[in-house]
């Protein structure tokens, strides 16, 4: 039986991802700050850490974090988006997947990875019921000692208890729960979570 295809895909607009990137390319020439996300990760791990970006759209994220000198790899369903990241963001691999679907190793991506973020919603957009099938495969690349950072909006489509029930059925747990990518502690009345998440040992 096929995975379904991610909900990005089957509901979005005709000329969204066209949209999509224009949208950030304008912020970014306006100097608006895009990477915030990205910081909190390159807190997280030492110089040259192996970080892949899950569901990294035009690479706003994985593009700093190369810049910073970590070796970087990014993953997005949309080929319209892959191509813009390439194109704004030359240096990490940039490859066009589902993460439902995510086998790096037989695309020549062997090494396993340090910390994968997954951030802008990618979460609130996937397949309905396939969050944990996208957390496991996540969960298949990550180092021993590795880390899995995913961010979304609480008030959109998926609840924070689905989420935490499909962390478990993943095989993975929540390390640390924050209400901002700027460290600001959680709440249970916060609209945004960020969670830290390894394996269970």
């Amino acid at each position: 039986m096929s995975t379904p295809s991610p909900r990005w895909i089957t509901e979005t607009a005709p000329g969204h991802s066209e949209w999509y990137i224009e949208r950030f390319r304008t912020m970014a020439a306006d100097g608006a700050d895009l990477v915030g996300e990205a910081r909190l990760i390159d807190a997280m791990v030492p110089r040259g850490a192996r970080i892949l970006d899950a569901g990294c759209g035009p690479g706003r994220l994985g593009g700093y974090l190369h810049e910073v000198g970590h070796r970087v790899v990014g993953v997005d369903v949309d080929p319209k988006l892959i191509a813009a990241a390439q194109e704004d963001h030359p240096g990490p691999k940039w490859l066009v997947g589902d993460l439902a679907e995510l086998d790096l190793p037989a695309r020549d991506v062997t090494d396993p990875f340090d910390v994968i973020v997954c951030a802008g919603n990618v979460m609130v957009f996937l397949a309905p019921g396939t969050e944990a099938q996208v957390l496991r495969r996540l969960a298949a690349h990550l180092a021993d000692e590795g880390r899995i950072v995913v961010g979304f909006h609480t008030n959109r489509e998926l609840a924070l208890d689905d989420f935490d029930e499909a962390v478990v059925e993943a095989g993975l747990h929540l390390d640390l729960r924050l209400a901002t990518w700027d460290l600001r502690p959680w709440a249970d009345d916060a609209d945004f979570a960020v969670s830290i998440l390894r394996r269970r040992q």
